[in-house]
């Protein structure tokens, strides 16, 4: 089996005790924020299931998000919404996501481990690692945190948004959402820069938003 706690392991024997694995949810979807989420396991935290949250079912993961916010030392959340991603785009949006979430944490972790090949604006040290929600059991716990803190925010956003069912697809791609996007144009949350939704948002029939309560 493959030792997840192989980047952990190296940056304890460096001394440090507090690392971090950080991950965000949500940088291909045409709607919603994107989120990080950063967390630091104790050493002692073992579970086999945890993993890339994109290997496991939803059910799954809401089970493993509970374990962990059950054992971490510390959790950190972060989000960037809609707007300031297409102001300064979506792989910068990301990268501010993870070094808000690594701030929200507490204790300020020694070391952390990013997903991905780009590090994050902190004075830290930091360790980014190509698909490390496979490799690290820090990551891959914040993958999970991340990705359940994103659906739950996408299943609100139905309230206010029901036309385009965003509990089914969470903003993604789908052919079902795109056919909304045609039908009813672009709402508040829409990625306007994004390709998909740009042509629709001068759209002679604009998103007809409602409120359900």
């Amino acid at each position: 089996m493959k030792d997840l706690w192989v980047f952990e392991k190296e940056a304890a024997g460096k001394g440090c005790k507090d690392i971090a694995g950080i991950d965000e949810a949500g940088r291909g979807p045409l709607a919603g924020p994107v989120v990080s989420a950063a967390v630091i396991l104790p050493a002692t935290f073992r579970n086999s299931d945890v993993t890339d949250s994109k290997k496991l079912s939803p059910k799954k993961r809401q089970q493993l998000y509970d374990v962990i916010y059950a054992h971490a030392v510390s959790i950190g959340i972060a989000i960037v919404d809609p707007i300031e991603i297409d102001r300064i785009n979506i792989l910068q949006a990301s990268l501010l996501a993870m070094a808000m979430a690594v701030a929200n944490l507490d204790p300020r972790p020694d070391y952390l481990l990013i997903d991905g090949i780009f590090p994050i604006s902190t004075d830290l040290p930091q360790q980014p690692i190509a698909k490390g929600d496979t490799l690290s059991i820090s990551i891959a716990a914040a993958s999970i945190i991340a990705k359940v803190t994103r659906d739950r925010l996408m299943q609100k956003y139905h309230l206010y948004y029901p036309q385009f069912d965003f509990p089914k697809h969470k903003g993604y791609p789908t052919q079902a959402h795109k056919e909304a996007i045609r039908k009813f144009g672009c709402c508040p949350i829409h990625r306007k820069s994004f390709k998909g939704v740009k042509e629709f948002i001068y759209d002679k029939h604009p998103a007809k938003i409602r409120r359900t309560r």
